[in-house]
């Protein structure tokens, strides 16, 4: 059975910074390129950010620069570094693994 499970999702401040990590089980991880998406409250989901296997990053337009995807095959986790948080970074954020699976997502909030 396949699982993804998000954590590190919180209440921070504008300027904050936080890590969201997505343990992966029940698929040979190191094979996929893995990614993050995030749902704002009435707005469509949208892909964060995604990385290959060998570590080719890429990043929605408006994130560049603040968050950084990484992966750790030796513990099938997949991990997000927000830096410089904003207000319109306040999102359920969600890992994905081709084979449209889907963690349950961990709420982002970012407010002073």
């Amino acid at each position: 059975q396949v699982q993804l499970v998000e954590s590190g999702g919180g209440l921070v401040q504008p300027g904050e910074s936080l890590r969201l990590s997505c343990s992966v089980s029940g698929i040979d991880f190191s094979v996929f390129a893995m990614r993050w998406y995030r749902q704002a409250p009435g707005k469509q989901r949208e892909l964060v950010a995604t990385i290959a296997t060998g570590g080719t990053t890429n990043y929605l337009d408006s994130i560049k620069g603040r968050f950084t995807i990484s992966r750790d095959n030796a513990k099938n986790t997949v991990y997000l570094q927000m830096s410089a948080l904003k207000p319109e970074d306040t999102a359920v954020y969600y890992c994905y693994a081709p084979g449209n699976y889907w963690g349950k997502g961990t709420l982002v909030t970012v407010s002073s």
